[in-house]
């Protein structure tokens, strides 16, 4: 018997899980092709979401997706782990061991070998080699480091209540991410207090840092303006032009020789790719290690190996490393691929804008139609850009669930707001 077609993808994340759902309804169903995801975590989030998981705002085991069972209604296979090697000649990738916290390995090193790869690996902030930031700073770059933010958030949120102290957090990275968090944790705080945490809920600092002129540096100065005027409404302190020398146990430390105190250090600044991608020989990088590709999605290098979302770089035309440009590329390849495999013509992905939205919790949103105009704010607080931002949450569920899964998902989400808590609590 012939050997099928192998393709594997390598991350879970919004383009690797929509391109795996879409090929093996496709191709791994009619047999044509095996299709093998491949992903360090057992769970996928919608990465738009992150800040909500570190902030403990959303806990409800609805919002994440198991690779397993995806897979199995899907038609594909996964398998966990993380890459570590690429062996082009051979075909073939290692996967690191995976180990448990206490160090026991649970599976050894293994090797997986491909026809086509399809790279889809993600990114992470980007340190810039400052001084203590990867020591003593946390990032949320996944769901392991948002949950892992959260239990230490919950913790020195109770020790803060516990000693009657303030607790100072400090976030640096004035874009999305650290914007939309810095909200979160103050929803988190304001949902807490409903849940008697006692006569008066902790004292909760937090200091936003951003070293360009104004924060959300990706939307029009308007949009800025107004989330910056927010977030000092809610009490977060933001400083624009703020460039960070150095960070330790106790905070951080600013060129101008200014030191911002902070309990919680978070890192949410910058985009490089996983520190992986120096280790795959003979590649070109760009600047912050992003695979570069042909308007096709194809290395530079090897015909059989695509990359797409974060982690690649269109030298030709640049795209923002956004999870709208993510889906699209992974939407061009579910189309494609199945046709190049039968001997058929790649084509050349084409970005089309479809505006971006930014939600500070319950507080406010705006958003920006692809022709630049703004939408949002007002006495509404964001109402129309709140909701569109859940629409695309939404959107991305049904994608991925279908249209009755998708519905009973969202039932689910709504009887759950009379059962359990609306913030995490242990």
């Amino acid at each position: 018997m012939a050997q099928k077609f192998r393709v594997v993808i390598v991350g879970g994340g919004i383009a690797g899980l929509a391109l795996a759902t879409r090929l093996g309804d496709s191709i791994g169903k009619s047999g044509r092709a095996e299709i093998t995801l491949v992903d360090k975590s057992f769970a996928h989030v919608w990465k738009p979401m992150l800040h909500c998981f570190a902030a403990g705002t959303a806990a409800n085991e609805n919002d994440r997706i198991s690779f397993l069972s995806q897979a199995s209604r899907h038609h594909f296979e996964f398998w966990p782990g993380e890459i570590s090697d690429l062996d082009r000649t051979a075909k073939s990738i290692t996967l690191a061991p995976v180990v448990e916290p206490t160090g026991e390995v649970i599976l050894d090193e293994r090797k997986l070998e491909y026809d086509a790869l399809v790279l889809s690996i993600g990114s992470r902030a980007n340190d810039f080699g400052t001084p203590g930031v990867a020591q003593h700073c946390l990032f949320i770059d996944n769901l392991v480091d948002a949950n892992g933010f959260n239990d230490r958030f919950r913790m020195e949120l109770l020790k803060a209540f516990g000693n009657n102290e303030e607790l100072d957090i400090a976030i640096v990275g004035g874009g999305a991410t650290g914007t939309q968090l810095a909200a979160e944790l103050h929803k988190a705080l304001d949902l807490a207090a409903l849940y008697s945490f006692g006569k008066k809920p902790p004292k909760l600092k937090i200091t936003l840092l951003e070293a360009g002129p104004r924060i959300l540096p990706a939307f029009p100065e308007s949009v800025s303006a107004a989330a910056q005027k927010q977030l000092e409404a809610i009490g977060v302190t933001v400083m624009t032009s703020a460039m960070v020398s150095g960070a330790d146990e106790k905070g951080y430390m600013l060129k101008d020789g200014t030191r911002i105190p902070a309990t919680l250090r978070v890192w949410a600044a910058g985009v490089k790719a996983p520190d992986v991608t120096r280790k795959f020989a003979g590649l070109k990088l760009s600047r912050s290690g992003q695979l570069e590709v042909r308007p096709t999605l194809q290395l530079l290098e090897d015909d059989n190996i695509f990359a797409m979302g974060d982690c690649a770089f269109i030298a030709e035309k640049p795209v923002a490393p956004t999870a709208q440009v993510a889906r699209q590329q992974a939407h061009h390849l579910a189309r494609y691929l199945p046709r190049w495999i039968n001997g058929g013509q790649l084509q050349p992905f084409a970005f089309h804008n479809k505006g971006a939205v930014v939600a500070l919790g319950d507080y406010n949103g705006w958003g920006t139609f692809p022709g630049g105009k703004v939408f949002g704010g007002g006495w509404l607080r964001g109402i129309t850009a709140r909701m569109v931002h859940l629409m695309l949450y939404r959107q991305h569920q049904f994608e991925l669930y279908g249209t009755f899964r998708g519905l009973v998902s969202c039932l689910v989400d709504w009887l759950d707001v009379f059962v359990r808590p609306s913030v995490r609590l242990d």
